[in-house]
């Protein structure tokens, strides 16, 4: 595929403290002072209109179709390391090779930051990068993961590595297929369980709300999403795949899990999701109701905030009367989130 970016010089990574004193395009983050351009999604977006997409990767691939709006900024950097941060960092520093790739990053953007699988290899692509990021498990090593430098050091190892990962990816994953098999299995597993009816998925149109029925018995495993471990009996991906509800309930036996998807946080640019409201004041109800305290309401500008027991306990809370308390909350509480104004609701992001 011809280069798109003829006599331009791709940017180099900087580290987002040296960033600070260099010119540079910042990719699925917050600007600094120094930043020329910003390619991002993030609920401080500048990103220039005309490029806009739903995660960053989209959005750094929509900038390299327009030579027209292409400048020559030296470095590049990000505030944070995730799966559509390296997709968007690999795009701008290796745009020819990227190119070749353009559909399987972004579809690992997808899911990497929404849970949601439009290619197969996408999810396993994102899920090899979870393990390669996982000190447990990562043949990295251990310095990658050393505090302050560890984000600096993940773009710096990952940019290393991604290309033979995506080689390994058109070659059928013969290296790193073990990177990402058991993730894999617990997703199609749990895709079977939803097309067999055993997990039931309820929409709630007026609420935004997913209602997903999960059995008592059904285990739960170990998910890895955001560059952390989550207990989930079904698996994140599977669920965030089979509605685009903006809001998830998780119901197993007698334990209740809300939860805000990552739509909400950030800037989509193909439709608007309903804000988060505040449910501090639903967790403190929850509790009355209960008899004791248990339930805790997330911090609601976080990446995919819940509404939990945290301890897994059951509750004594009857469903129905859950779902009418949790209705009058999602309609009547204040606005917690709100990242097309952030910094009315939630200050600096």
């Amino acid at each position: 595929m011809p280069d798109r970016t003829p006599g331009l010089t791709p940017p180099r990574f900087a580290s987002y403290g040296a960033a600070r004193s260099l010119p540079n395009i910042v990719v699925d983050g917050a600007p600094l002072p120094s930043t020329l351009l910003t390619l991002s999604h993030w609920p401080n977006n500048q990103s220039p209109p005309a490029v806009r997409r739903d995660t960053s990767t989209a959005t750094v691939f929509a900038y390299l179709d327009q030579p027209d709006l292409h400048q020559a900024i030296p470095w590049v950097t990000n505030n944070h390391f995730d799966e559509d941060g390296l997709f968007s960092m690999y795009a701008l520093t290796e745009p020819a090779r990227a190119l070749e790739d353009r559909d399987l990053l972004i579809a690992g953007s997808f899911a990497g930051d929404f849970g949601v699988v439009t290619a197969r290899d996408g999810a396993r692509l994102c899920f090899a990068i979870e393990a390669l990021t996982d000190p447990e498990v990562s043949p990295l090593p251990g310095d990658v993961f050393a505090e302050p430098d560890r984000v600096a050091a993940l773009y710096t190892a990952m940019l290393e590595s991604l290309p033979a990962l995506l080689r390994d990816c058109h070659d059928g994953w013969p290296r790193f297929g073990d990177l990402w098999a058991l993730q894999d299995e617990h997703l199609a597993a749990s895709n079977g369980l939803l097309a067999d009816g055993v997990v039931t998925l309820v929409e709630h149109p007026a609420l935004d709300l997913a209602v997903v029925r999960i059995p008592a018995y059904l285990r739960r495993r170990t998910a890895r999403r955001y560059l952390v471990d989550e207990a989930a009996a079904v698996h994140p991906f599977a669920i965030n795949s089979a509605t685009a509800r903006s809001r998830i309930l998780r119901v197993q036996g007698a334990s209740y899990e809300f939860e805000y998807r990552y739509e909400s946080w950030v800037q989509l640019a193909s439709r608007r999701v309903p804000l988060r409201v505040r449910l501090d004041g639903l967790a403190a109800r929850l509790n009355q109701l209960d008899g004791g305290a248990g339930w805790v309401a997330e911090d609601p500008t976080g990446t995919a905030p819940r509404l939990h027991r945290p301890d897994g306990s059951p509750s004594s809370i009857p469903l129905d009367t859950f779902l009418l308390e949790l209705e009058a909350a999602l309609t009547s509480a204040p606005v917690a989130w709100d990242p097309y104004d952030w910094q009315k609701t939630g200050g600096a992001a």
